[in-house]
């Protein structure tokens, strides 16, 4: 594998992240500010996330989520950092923790400069409001599905592979 390739894509994850990120705190200024882009549907809301996902943990003791964020983070980039650079990891896997990666560094870099995450992509289904996310978390959840597909597509090879 040539792995220099390969590193542009968790490189453009966190790259459109931490620039989306970017223009969004020199657009909106406060928590809550949001500009319509799809009226109904679709809002760029400034928000800021303390905590995991969905906000868990937001209300924990600031010590106690900063050792558990940087625990987990290191955690898995040594874990899937070292999938993404092995020379029999297949593409499809390899593409989805690119995506991974790169939208772990995204959200890790925000809580190193910012000590939370910054949201902005604030979707609306009639009265149902989603929660409010980022570029970096749509990397890793895209990423999460590919890998779940490249596992499932494995096993399947592995099941119907002749039997020696």
């Amino acid at each position: 594998m040539k792995r220099l390739p390969w590193l542009l894509l968790p490189i453009s994850a966190l790259a459109a992240d931490y620039s989306s990120k970017l223009w969004i705190l020199n657009h909106l200024h406060y928590q809550g500010d949001s500009i319509t882009i799809i009226k109904g549907f679709l809002n760029l809301s400034l928000g800021f996330n303390k905590g995991a996902i969905f906000g868990t943990l937001h209300s924990a003791p600031e010590w106690l989520r900063v050792a558990l964020f940087s625990l987990a983070g290191i955690a898995a980039l040594i874990y899937f950092g070292r999938l993404f650079l092995a020379d029999e990891t297949p593409t499809l896997e390899r593409v989805a923790l690119g995506l991974i990666l790169g939208g772990a560094c995204g959200n890790g870099l925000d809580r190193i400069l910012h000590g939370h995450v910054v949201d902005f992509l604030d979707f609306w289904f009639g009265t149902w409001q989603y929660w409010t996310f980022n570029l970096a978390d749509s990397c890793i959840v895209v990423g999460a599905i590919l890998f779940g597909i490249a596992m499932l597509r494995s096993r399947k090879a592995a099941e119907t592979a002749p039997v020696e």
